[in-house]
């Protein structure tokens, strides 16, 4: 069969090249359109059902949210296990599914069974699913650089402007935000107060709920002008919420300011973020989208970055704290110079020893069509070109040089023997 092969080959030199030259120009678009990480992503294939419920005990968690979802997802189609994880205050709920099965699908199949399961958890609690990623989808770490700013500012600043520019870029599932303070007005309510005029703690709660909205109005129309009126009742400063008024006695209204103390404080937070001992920090982790391009996405990424950096506040600046393109850079320049050392080697050990050019040709051009095969079958097996795989790519092309060279030296002894 190898000899009928050979033969064949032999007399259809054309039809050879022809072959060869269409292997490489579909290597060559494999190896453009193939994603490049830098490490292989083998997490599971997994939903995250995220469900808050502050102020409650991991029992209470675990009693009313976790199970009740638990039990009710069970059955969903191709699902291979469900674990969850009851904390103080948040409950997680991780359902896996196989490893063929398409994640947005998956995705879909659990909201689907999420809408039946949601009556059965306590009223106003919404479970929501978390980002298409993976946890190696970390591609990007940034901190804002701003000497002289408030940790509070730069918080706000990367929640309310920073975030949302980064989630519009192609291939970018969330933007996770990192230290400062979550700035929030504070009602620190005096009890002595509230017992003597008589006010209930929850009442002070849906008083300042209560007067913290907008409500509409009807169109009427005077002198052939339509008038829309519209009641502004959103609380923007200290000051208003200081004025809003509890309950009236002997005609005086009760403020909020009469028993309480009305500021701009902090969120509650669980930890810190430093940065080489510098100081705190503020800033953000981009995750990469379910089977996306590492290497793309953080391209996109570093482009969009100077068009945000122009609204920023004088003095702030990105800086980047963790950047996986370098990583994919190195790991891809490392089979370069396998690849480009392999053939330097070979071709002048073969031209040393058998003084014959064209046979150094024959083994050189067969090491980068056999790793451009390489690339078409990953592509067909959707294996991404990361450190593991290109290493095994590299580890491979010597011994295809071995194979090479030795049926180039057999044939030359051939030749020479039936020329003597």
């Amino acid at each position: 069969m190898i000899n009928y092969f050979i033969t064949w080959a032999l007399k259809n030199r054309i039809i050879v090249l022809l072959i060869a030259a269409a292997v490489t120009a579909y290597g060559i678009y494999a190896v453009k359109n193939t994603p490049v990480d830098a490490i292989p992503d083998l997490s599971e294939n997994q939903v995250i059902i995220f469900t808050e419920w502050m102020g409650r005990n991991p029992q209470i968690i675990e009693d009313q949210i976790t199970y009740p979802l638990v039990s009710n997802l069970q059955g969903i189609p191709k699902v291979k296990n469900i674990r969850a994880n009851s904390m103080f205050g948040m409950s997680f709920v991780f359902v896996i599914f196989d490893d063929d099965t398409d994640i947005y699908w998956a995705r879909t199949r659990v909201l689907e069974r999420l809408n039946y399961a949601q009556r059965l958890l306590p009223e106003g609690i919404i479970p929501t699913l978390g980002p298409d990623g993976t946890g190696l989808g970390h591609v990007y770490w940034y901190t804002l650089d701003a000497p002289g700013y408030d940790l509070g500012e730069l918080r706000a600043l990367q929640d309310w402007y920073v975030r949302f520019a980064l989630q519009t870029i192609d291939g970018v599932s969330e933007v996770a935000s990192f230290g400062g303070f979550q700035r929030q007005y504070q009602v620190v309510v005096d009890p002595n107060k509230l017992r003597y005029h008589n006010i209930p703690l929850m009442e002070v709660a849906e008083k300042i709920k209560a007067n913290n909205s907008d409500v509409g109005g009807r169109k009427f129309e005077q002198s052939d002008i339509g008038y829309i009126i519209k009641g502004s009742g959103y609380i923007k400063n200290i000051k208003e919420i200081e004025n809003i008024p509890l309950k009236t006695i002997n005609s005086v209204p009760v403020r909020i300011k009469d028993i309480a103390t009305v500021q701009m404080g902090g969120e509650l937070r669980l930890g810190i973020i430093d940065e080489n001992g510098e100081g705190e920090k503020v800033g953000g982790i981009v995750v990469m989208r379910y089977g996306e391009n590492a290497k793309d996405v953080i391209e996109r990424i570093k482009e969009k970055l100077p068009d945000i950096e122009k609204g920023l506040p004088p003095g702030v600046k990105f800086k980047a704290a963790y950047d996986r393109s370098d990583l994919v850079d190195a790991t891809i320049a490392t089979l370069k110079e396998a690849v480009v050392g392999e053939i330097i080697v070979v071709a002048i050990v073969l031209f040393i020893f058998l003084l014959h050019v064209r046979s150094a040709l024959i083994v050189v051009i067969t090491i980068p069509i056999s790793v451009l095969i390489s690339f078409i079958m990953m592509s067909w097996f959707d294996i991404t070109s990361n450190i593991m795989s290109l290493a095994g790519v590299a580890l491979a092309v010597g011994d295809l040089v071995d194979a090479g060279i030795v049926m180039v030296e057999n044939a030359m002894k051939s030749i020479s023997g039936e020329e003597d």
